[in-house]
């Protein structure tokens, strides 16, 4: 392990405990607390880098002050302009930022472009209930006014999540500090069971990436070795690149939960990121609070067995960085410049790519998930309806091996990064996801398939759909 990667882990560990200690405490100390424990985990591993990080929420703060009603496009050009400008530091020649400070600005952006949303949100039922006269109560998920500058401040450096995620909304972080029988919720054996497959894929990242180095990828001498051979090397890649994330959002979420972060009444429906989707109203005595059954759905950012086993491509994004994979959808698929199902997932996948950063191998990997989106999708829709049951279930273990294989090859152009790796290793298999993926798509074309509309079904494990997601 890195030295990076070292320092990220101990400040997961140490939410941990630091969790149990907010968890009970008042509105004002859960508030400031958090937040200065965040602003100096953040001075501590970025240093004076710690800069952008505040240029970004005065600047998003002002928009929203000055244009509420269409502050959320605003704080979304402002912030991904200066990634622009952040990534670039290097070419100016100023300094450049540490690792830490990269984490720190994009899960900063992402919070305050779900931030102007809300206030966008809130603005708008504003002005419709003066424009109407009439009052409705509590709407689900919108904010009770605009958040100050100070208030700004807190959610933005909340020690919670503020270099790995979970992303969670401010409407999430209000109802953390505002709950009203904290002591009711459970922690304890939720992190538990969340936490105990933790140390076990720690183990297996140790050593699958000590057997399979990803440098020996870049090096001359890989190349000599035999095509089976080469090709073989990045399905443990990809198992160790899927460990590492595995560990490090199963810490984070435990994270949440020791602090009862994201807790929610199984009642409410929450989802990853979004939080609850149906009014749950508060609990009125701490007999009623602690009778409600509780999830932690709404900073749930991996779910490890549908990573690994779900049949589609598409389904594989949607266990995957949930919280993000929730934002993504809100605010970039839904307003995409397109309507079909692949374009707005194109276009999706190109901010994403942005997000993450500037290098070659990260748009090389992204982009190709569209036009696997798309092959499955036809083909699926052509075929898989006209075989038998036995037959959809022999589709379904070939279209879960290709999906993983499709993983491991876009997850090369992840991690290599440059343009040259990149290229380096696939053209020797010439390119062959890209071109499976295309004959699949002309194939199912030409048997008149259209884009497919089932639903995610754990076919390849042969378990129930209700046992798919983790306990």
């Amino acid at each position: 392990m890195s030295p990076e990667e070292w320092t990220y882990l101990v400040v997961l560990l140490i939410s941990i405990p630091i969790g149990f200690l907010f968890k009970k405490a008042g509105p004002g100390l859960k508030r400031w607390g958090a937040a200065a424990v965040g602003l100096g985990l953040t001075l501590f591993t970025c240093g004076p880098h710690t800069l952008h990080s505040l240029i970004t929420i005065l600047g998003t703060w002002a928009l929203i002050q000055a244009q509420p009603c269409s502050c959320h496009a605003l704080a979304l050009a402002w912030t991904f302009s200066y990634l622009l400008f952040f990534r670039a530091l290097s070419l100016l020649g100023l300094p450049t930022p540490t690792p830490f400070t990269n984490a720190v600005q994009l899960l900063l952006t992402l919070k305050l472009v779900s931030l102007a949303s809300e206030v966008q949100d809130l603005h708008q039922a504003q002005r419709k209930e003066m424009a109407t006269g009439f009052s409705k109560g509590p709407t689900l998920g919108l904010l009770p006014d605009v958040p100050s500058l100070m208030e700004t401040f807190s959610y933005s450096y909340c020690y919670v999540g503020i270099m790995t995620g979970p992303f969670f909304r401010y409407r999430t972080y209000l109802d953390w500090l505002e709950q009203p029988f904290p002591g009711a919720v459970p922690s304890l054996r939720p992190l538990l069971r969340r936490a105990w497959p933790a140390p076990l894929f720690g183990l297996l990242f140790l050593l699958s990436s000590h057997l399979f180095p990803l440098e020996a990828v870049r090096e001359d001498a890989f190349y000599a070795r035999p095509l089976p051979a080469r090709l073989f090397y990045m399905i443990p890649v990809f198992f160790a690149f899927r460990m590492r994330f595995y560990v490090a959002w199963i810490a984070a979420e435990c994270g949440c939960i020791a602090a009862g972060f994201g807790a929610y009444p199984v009642a409410a429906k929450a989802r990853a990121g979004g939080g609850p989707t149906l009014q749950c109203p508060p609990p009125s005595s701490l007999e009623k609070a602690a009778a409600l059954e509780y999830d932690y759905e709404t900073i749930r950012n991996i779910d490890c067995y549908g990573t690994d086993f779900c049949v589609r491509v598409r389904d594989g994004m949607r266990y995957w960085n949930m919280t993000v994979q929730w934002w993504l959808a809100q605010y970039v698929y839904k307003s995409a410049p397109a309507r079909s199902y692949v374009l707005r997932s194109a276009w999706t996948m190109l901010m994403s790519a942005y997000w993450h950063g500037l290098h070659p191998g990260y748009y090389l990997s992204f982009l190709t998930i569209p036009l696997c989106l798309a092959a499955e999708g036809r083909l699926e829709s052509a075929l898989r309806g006209q075989l038998s049951p036995g037959g959809q279930k022999a589709w379904d273990w070939v279209h879960w091996f290709l999906k993983m294989r499709a993983y491991d090859y876009m997850c090369m152009g992840f991690v290599l990064l440059s343009l040259r790796d990149t290229l380096r290793y696939w053209a020797p298999f010439y390119f062959c996801v890209h071109l499976l993926a295309l004959s699949t798509l002309g194939l199912g074309l030409a048997l008149g398939g259209g884009p497919s509309r089932r639903k995610a079904a754990p076919q390849a494990s042969g378990l129930a759909p209700e046992k798919l997601r983790e306990e």
